[in-house]
């Protein structure tokens, strides 16, 4: 007979690994090897979060990421299935351009830019990387632009 220690219920967010990094530390007693990952949280109806977690195995590293992803929500303004304008941000080395696309374009991303805005929502969405490959510096660099669109108002 097989006992579940933790029910599984379906999350309502979205989890994405971005990056796992095997980091190792040396020590008296020899080298001391753990796990470092960067996860993107979302729940694809505009709210999205980030989270850095490290452990000595993968899946404690992702369980930390995400419940420091998830803690850190922050809820991103669309303009219906994309942004409301376009936006550039450079984050220490890295640049990242982000432009609303008509309807039925797709998410035009890289790797580290698309896991974000998948898990945000945004549907529609043109973007570039510029500047560094490291995907660390460009998720946390799209999470600043998300975090600055300013909601256009229309007058009435």
């Amino acid at each position: 007979m097989r006992f579940q220690h933790r029910s599984q219920t379906p999350s309502e967010f979205d989890e994405k690994i971005v990056q796992v990094n095997r980091v190792s530390k040396k020590t008296k007693g020899g080298n001391k090897i753990g796990f470092s990952v960067l996860v993107v949280v979302g729940d694809k109806k505009g709210r999205v979060g980030v989270g850095l977690g490290g452990a000595p195995d993968v899946s404690s590293a992702v369980r930390k990421a995400v419940a420091y992803a998830k803690r850190r929500l922050f809820t991103v303004p669309m303009k219906g299935t994309t942004i409301p304008h376009e936006v550039r941000v450079k984050r220490g080395a890295a640049f990242v351009l982000l432009k609303p696309a008509p309807p039925g374009t797709g998410v035009i991303a890289g790797g580290a830019v698309r896991a974000v805005v998948e898990a945000a929502g945004i549907r529609d969405i043109v973007s570039k990387i510029l500047g560094s490959k490291n995907q660390a510096s460009n998720v946390y660099a799209t999470m600043e632009a998300l975090k600055k669109f300013k909601v256009q108002r229309t007058r009435t």
